[in-house]
């Protein structure tokens, strides 16, 4: 078995999320789910198929994250897998619609961060074994980085 790093194409404004499913109207019910989440929502969809002509889906409303997302989903080259790019919208706003698509399986991740896909390559294929999410963590917070944490959520309008 080989393990390999897969970094994940990144640009300021755009969130990604990356995932596994099982079948191939995953891209379009991921569509589905992603298109009623918010009108404003630009997104790019891509779904690395398992078996048959076993070609990587792609779809969405913004023709050049539906490009990134097909590149990047290559890149990862891992069946089943999935890989959504947002712009003008946030994780958290469609991650219970995506975690809610029958065929979904699992989320790896969902971040705003650089990111980097583990993958292990065997006779048989390629799977996905984890994530790298960011940076590690430079400290416990402080009582006064507690109050800068709890200032942001509400100053961008996601606590009261």
């Amino acid at each position: 078995m080989e393990l390999s790093s897969v970094p994940i194409e990144m640009s300021e404004g755009l969130n990604v999320i990356v995932g596994q499913s099982h079948f191939i109207k995953t891209i379009e019910d991921l569509h589905e789910a992603l298109a009623g989440a918010s009108p404003n929502l630009q997104f790019g969809v891509a779904f690395c198929e398992a078996s048959g002509p076993c070609l990587i889906r792609r779809s969405g409303n913004a023709d050049d994250l539906v490009e990134l997302a097909a590149r990047n989903a290559e890149s990862i080259g891992a069946g089943h897998v999935f890989i959504i790019y947002l712009r003008d919208g946030y994780p958290v706003n469609v991650l219970n619609a995506i975690k809610q698509v029958p065929e979904v399986c699992t989320v790896f991740c969902a971040t705003a961060n650089p990111v980097e896909v583990l993958v292990a390559q065997t006779d048989l294929g390629r799977g996905v074994i984890g994530v790298i999410d960011g940076m590690p963590p430079a400290g416990i917070e402080t009582a006064s980085d507690e109050a800068d944490r709890k200032h942001l959520l509400r100053a961008i309008g996601y606590k009261l």
